[in-house]
């Protein structure tokens, strides 16, 4: 007859893992532990001294007696084969103890390395708590050093602009501003207002770039309002002849310290003084919201006038469309009204341009917690321009 298929296994061949497994499975069910693990308050001594008391497997365990016959007759039954049954049961029993020594040892030595594991966790949990402080900290602190930086660009910029200014200004009896509307001088310093609401001369002409390749092909181009002559800068750089006309003379003077073609004069006055078909093209850079109603349409008529066939008409202003827009359209004391698209675009064609287009620019930053209706009425455009042009047929 074969032998008996020893199924103990040798120290070697136990799977640590799975009986640290089971092992945590038994510790649930005794409510020792919760379902994730963690040990409920007092459970781990209760627990510990139950398998204390009853981890030794022996052969020598008292014998009960079952009731009824069925007991009473197996007792004595017991008694007498229990001396011969010892040989074979005792090794397998002490095997036993010895595992059940070890699965104790074990259990101690993995829940020690769990507190230590669980303890520098919660280190970890908290010095990683402490470090995103510090970080959104810092991180607050250089957005606020960069916000101040660039306060301080701006002003430095802006101070310079005005000591430029002051260089280039002439003592030579020429008035401030020789523009017709009310409140032209409003301002007693309107070229720092301008610097300060608009921008440095270097964002400005950032911003009117997009109409260089507007201006290619229609020379001479008279800029109409032309401020510190950014584009004219730009139309320079381009090879396009380009000359200006502003009503402020610190504006003027500017600009020509720049060595551009700038002299200072009115819009009605300078084109009355023009041939008619003369230009090839005319730039309006936020000043159509400057003219009362009566000098914006004879402005618009002399602009049609002077142009040649085709010639070219841009006119940018603040478009009235966007909250945000309006803000400044009322920070500047000059304005005479905000002029909504469809009425500078009527205004433009009924002055004799038979072609108008319009062009949206500078949107604002878009917040992505508004909805889309809402955002595109808050976030439209900043400026429009009209782009027009002449037609003697």
């Amino acid at each position: 007859m074969p032998a008996p298929e020893d199924t103990t296994a040798s120290s070697d061949e136990v799977d640590v893992a799975a009986l640290y497994e089971r092992l945590r499975h038994e510790l649930r069910l005794t409510g020792a532990v919760d379902r994730n693990g963690r040990e409920r308050s007092g459970a781990r001594a209760a627990v510990r001294g139950f398998a204390e008391r009853y981890w030794a497997v022996t052969a020598e365990r008292g014998l009960e007696r079952r009731p009824g016959l069925k007991g009473a007759l197996a007792l004595p039954l017991k008694k007498a084969l229990r001396p011969f049954l010892r040989w074979y049961v005792e090794p397998v029993a002490y095997e036993q103890r010895m595992f059940n020594d070890a699965a104790l040892k074990l259990i101690d030595a993995l829940t020690e390395e769990a507190d230590s594991l669980r303890s520098v966790a919660a280190e970890l949990t908290s010095a990683s708590a402490a470090h995103a402080r510090r970080l959104d900290e810092t991180s607050e602190r250089i957005d606020l050093d960069v916000a101040a930086l660039e306060e301080a660009s701006r002003l430095l910029s802006e101070v310079e602009e005005r000591l430029t200014r002051a260089e280039r200004r002439t003592d030579g009896g020429v008035p401030r501003t020789v523009a017709p509307q009310p409140r032209a001088d409003a301002f007693p310093d309107y070229f720092a207002f301008e610097s300060k609401l608009r921008g440095r001369t270097e964002s400005v002409r950032e911003r009117q770039r997009v109409y260089v390749d507007d201006f290619r092909g229609a020379e001479p181009v008279l800029d109409i309002g032309c401020g510190r002559g950014e584009l004219l800068a730009l139309l320079r750089d381009a090879g396009i002849a380009a000359r200006g006309i502003d009503p402020d003379s610190d504006m003027v003077a500017f600009a020509r310290g720049e060595e551009l073609d700038v002299k200072q004069a009115d819009a009605v006055s300078e084109l009355e003084s023009l041939d008619d078909g003369s230009l090839g093209g005319i730039f309006m850079g936020q000043v159509v919201e400057h003219l009362p109603a009566g000098m914006l349409v004879r402005t618009l008529e002399l602009c049609a006038l002077k142009l040649r066939e085709g010639g070219l008409l841009v006119a940018e202003t603040i478009n009235p469309l966007s909250p945000l827009a309006l803000r400044n359209y009322f920070a500047d004391l000059t304005h005479a009204q905000p002029l909504v698209p469809d009425t500078l675009e009527l205004l433009a064609r009924q002055s004799g341009f038979s072609s108008v287009q319009m062009r949206f620019l500078n949107p604002p930053e878009r917040s992505a917690d508004v909805p889309r209706e809402i955002a595109d009425i808050l976030f439209a455009p900043l400026d429009y321009a009209i782009i027009a042009r002449t037609s003697r047929t």
